[in-house]
């Protein structure tokens, strides 16, 4: 299964997104939005109305909001996946139709506390499924171990499905995560916060 390093980014204002942009977007083909709202998480992120570059690559949008539907209908055309939190306040099947109306690919994110039988009743109508491996809302938040089972059960259900990893992942965990069974790895203040990103990401595939 193919295998994609994907960085995240969180941006108070239109400035913070273009900086961060610049510094990953010749190195990647497919970036993570992190989309706070300061009441699912403590924290805000890109929870303006922002304008992303014309390039070739591709966004997507980790919804942690507790309207999520809102700002599909609002924003969903800016990106090209839609990443949308199981615990966020909304018709899972109503959202999930929404959201292919618009042509975009669809996942649930989980955060750490929440079990994978949650969702195998949807797991024939979603692209992805994004576990958590941290708290979520920050950068730099510590990586649980514990995550791993969920991950390994998640690809026993399902083989062929993309599974995503959110949270501490550096060059000391991606190969726990691989191992475990994700394919793809979403990595924020190890890529974004790094002086050289080049040579972070070389650090992060040479554990894969």
């Amino acid at each position: 299964m193919n295998k994609k390093i994907i960085p995240a980014i969180i941006a108070k204002n239109q400035k913070d997104l273009n900086e961060r942009l610049t510094k990953v977007l010749d190195f990647f083909n497919l970036v993570q939005l992190d989309i706070m709202d300061n009441k699912f998480v403590p924290n805000t992120s890109l929870f303006f109305d922002f304008s992303l570059p014309e390039t070739m690559c591709n966004f997507e949008a980790h919804l942690m909001v507790q309207d999520p539907q809102s700002w599909i209908e609002k924003n969903g055309y800016k990106v090209d996946t839609i990443l949308v939190h199981f615990e966020s306040n909304y018709d899972q099947e109503s959202i999930i139709d929404l959201v292919k109306q618009q042509g975009k690919k669809f996942g649930f994110v989980l955060n750490p506390e929440t079990q994978i039988d949650n969702i195998s009743s949807f797991l024939d109508e979603i692209d992805q499924v994004l576990i958590m491996t941290v708290n979520p809302g920050f950068y730099g938040s510590p990586f649980l171990p514990e995550m791993l089972d969920k991950i390994h059960k998640l690809r026993e259900i399902k083989p062929t499905l993309d599974i995503e990893v959110d949270g501490g992942i550096t060059d000391k965990t991606i190969g726990l995560v691989a191992k475990a069974g994700a394919n793809m790895f979403v990595s924020g203040s190890y890529i974004v916060k790094s002086e050289n990103v080049s040579e972070a990401i070389n650090n992060l595939k040479i554990k894969l």
